[in-house]
């Protein structure tokens, strides 16, 4: 069996699942979400992991009277991977597998800590909330200074985020005025085995992580404080 036929396959068998108790413009709306990914994947554009997770994740918000669109452009530079519109307001969640390019294996939770914050202060700008989706058996580790009010974060805290995000990512780079405003509203953990989503609080999500010894501040070697 070919890559592509496999993927397809694995999006026909988890649209019969996902489908099985939606009505008929919920049931709509989803297939028309999964001939978009198949689409897609003919392009190279897709994964099979990422893509069910955004499947999965649709169909929660298509119940909940959302139009949802799977990779979204917002500009030139961006796409985001659910972009949902429920009345006046915006919802763009970003999911995170936890791949790591092989580049980075030396400093695999350093580049996804870098990874992260560039997605909360890029995307959030479009969103009138913004969300990370993951899977249960992995955690987030974005920097916890992204999750407090705008207005309470100092300074030094802000410039602490804009030198991780630049070892990383700087086409373009990241401003001190975007990192102040940024915000993450919510987390989506996203169990594609039993199709269930749990919201959860990104404040609660990292007290939850920090209490089983998770530490959350990385910092590449060169920009750590003395």
């Amino acid at each position: 069996m070919s890559g592509r036929q496999k993927f397809e396959n694995d999006i026909l068998t988890l649209m019969s699942k996902l489908t099985v108790e939606a009505n008929e413009p919920e049931e709509k709306q989803l297939n028309r979400l999964k001939d978009w990914l198949l689409k897609l994947h003919k392009e190279n554009v897709v994964k099979i992991n990422h893509s069910v997770m955004e499947l999965v994740c649709a169909k929660y918000l298509v119940q909940r009277e959302y139009q949802v669109q799977l990779e979204y452009p917002l500009n030139e530079i961006l796409t985001c991977d659910l972009f949902a519109v429920k009345g006046l307001g915006n919802l763009i969640i970003e999911i995170e597998t936890g791949f790591i390019p092989p580049e980075n294996a030396l400093a695999p939770l350093t580049y996804t800590s870098a990874r992260l914050a560039s997605k909360i202060i890029r995307y959030s700008s479009f969103a009138g909330k913004f969300a990370l989706g993951v899977p249960p058996h992995y955690i987030l580790p974005f920097p916890p200074v992204l999750a407090k009010p705008p207005r309470n974060r100092t300074d030094q805290e802000i410039l602490r985020i804009k030198k991780l995000v630049d070892c990383y990512y700087q086409k373009p780079p990241v401003t001190m005025e975007e990192i102040r405003n940024a915000r993450i509203q919510e987390i989506y953990i996203i169990d594609v085995d039993r199709l269930k989503i749990q919201e959860i609080d990104p404040e609660a999500y990292l007290k939850r992580a920090m209490q089983k010894g998770i530490n959350f501040e990385y910092m590449p070697p060169d920009t750590q404080e003395q």
